[in-house]
């Protein structure tokens, strides 16, 4: 792992660079003081999804969903656990589609739930569907196992 890993503050968009070694220490963000690494699941807008996926070091799982999709709504409570059982080694937030529509334009979007991992700011696997969190959690493990 890096000395320092770039992280997005998902509530103010601040770029930060956490020391490798400090990442369970749950860090703070530099502008604006919240944490970085909550193990919760962070809503995001246009802009900060962007900057995140772009350049985290940190794998990023985003759940890009829509408030009318029942299995979106169904699946919510499996991706918060998934979120804690994940932390520090990821972090897992959503966007809400139907308020960003440009969002699923730009990601050949076509159904949703769809959970997207990024990491160094690159698409590395989706997965299509409502999941456990057990599911989740397999699908990002694995997801980063594999040789790029």
């Amino acid at each position: 792992m890096p000395e320092a890993v770039k992280l997005t503050c998902t509530t103010c968009g601040q770029a930060n660079r956490v020391p490798a070694a400090r990442l369970g220490d749950r860090p703070k963000c530099g502008h604006c003081g919240d944490p970085l690494l909550t193990g919760t699941v962070a809503d995001l807008d246009l802009r900060i999804h962007d900057k995140a996926t772009r350049g985290d070091d940190l794998p990023l799982l985003v759940d890009y969903w829509a408030p009318w999709c029942g299995p979106c709504r169904a699946m919510a409570p499996e991706f918060a656990r998934a979120a804690a059982s994940l932390a520090p080694m990821a972090r897992l937030a959503r966007i809400n589609t139907q308020d960003h529509p440009e969002v699923s334009a730009r990601l050949g979007i076509r159904g949703i739930p769809l959970l997207i991992l990024y990491h160094r700011g690159r698409e590395v696997a989706r997965l299509a569907g409502a999941r456990p969190a057990a599911g989740i959690a397999a699908f990002v493990r694995q997801s980063l196992s594999q040789p790029a």
